[in-house]
């Protein structure tokens, strides 16, 4: 009899945990296909739109375990397993995280946001949170710059992604603008013809826009002459330095007089 009953009983179980068994192995064979399937082709859009590489990975492999714990949920709530509880502790694990690193997940927010917008890219001049620099790297935390005096400053994602961005780069052209102060006893029309001439004498200074040369300012010791040129952007500072100095001695040749920073002082205490 007694053999009989645990006959009995281990077919039951068998019936009852063998189903459950082998229904958790469909689910995850199953499972285990679709999350290859949707992890390729997450892959594949992201190449297609030229997501960064580092970004890519980090995604991935996001999205991999999220929908493997799914899975790993779902069988064991086929074999019968309480799983809210399970959930639940999850839950709050991952609240507790995301509260101890709510600066680091505010920094990785803004990483994955540069990286799909791109408003720069690498080896691009900006000027962002009182910093400029060439971009050297973008990581997920932050952005690396490079100054022109060869410093290197690290800039938290999430404040960059929050504030303004002035791309130097961006554009093929940026226009060079100066402006020259001449004694009130100057001729404008020649120093307007002097400032041309060095403009155009510079073959780094674009033709076309043509240099502009205007009064922008009659000062309380001299008339300040606005200069606009338009330049390849990598032509900026040498264009912006050469038409400083030739200048000034372009407009001493002329006999031009150009107020010096002591006889401002001078006028202004007479």
């Amino acid at each position: 009899m007694d053999i009989e009953n645990w006959t009995t009983k281990g077919i039951e179980l068998a019936t009852e945990y063998g189903l459950k068994i082998i229904g958790a192995i469909v689910i995850w064979v199953i499972g285990s296909w679709i999350i290859k399937k949707l992890v390729r082709g997450t892959r594949t859009v992201m190449t297609k739109r030229d997501f960064d590489e580092s970004l890519q990975k980090f995604l991935l492999n996001l999205i991999s375990w999220l929908l493997k714990i799914l899975l790993i949920l779902a069988i064991l709530s086929q074999l019968g397993v309480e799983t809210t509880s399970f959930a639940a502790i999850l839950a709050a694990a991952g609240l507790a995280i995301g509260m101890a690193l709510q600066g680091s997940l505010g920094n990785f927010a803004g990483g994955v946001l540069i990286m799909i917008f791109k408003p720069f890219k690498i080896g691009d001049f900006i000027e962002a949170q009182g910093e400029t620099g060439t971009v050297k790297e973008i990581e997920i935390f932050t952005t690396k710059l490079t100054t022109p005096d060869n410093k290197e400053i690290i800039i938290p994602n999430g404040s960059l992604s929050n504030g303004n961005i002035t791309n130097y780069s961006t554009e093929d052209t940026r226009r060079v603008d100066v402006t020259f102060g001449v004694g009130y006893e100057s001729d404008i029309k020649k120093t307007k013809e002097v400032i041309l001439s060095v403009a155009e004498a510079n073959p780094s200074i674009l033709k076309d826009p043509a240099p502009a040369i205007n009064v922008s300012e009659l000062g309380d010791s001299s008339i300040n002459f606005f200069t606009r040129v338009w330049v390849k952007k990598e032509d900026y500072w040498d264009v912006k330095f050469s038409m400083i100095e030739n200048t000034k001695e372009a407009l001493d040749a002329a006999g031009i007089d150009i107020p010096y920073p002591h006889q401002v002082e001078v006028q202004k205490k007479a």
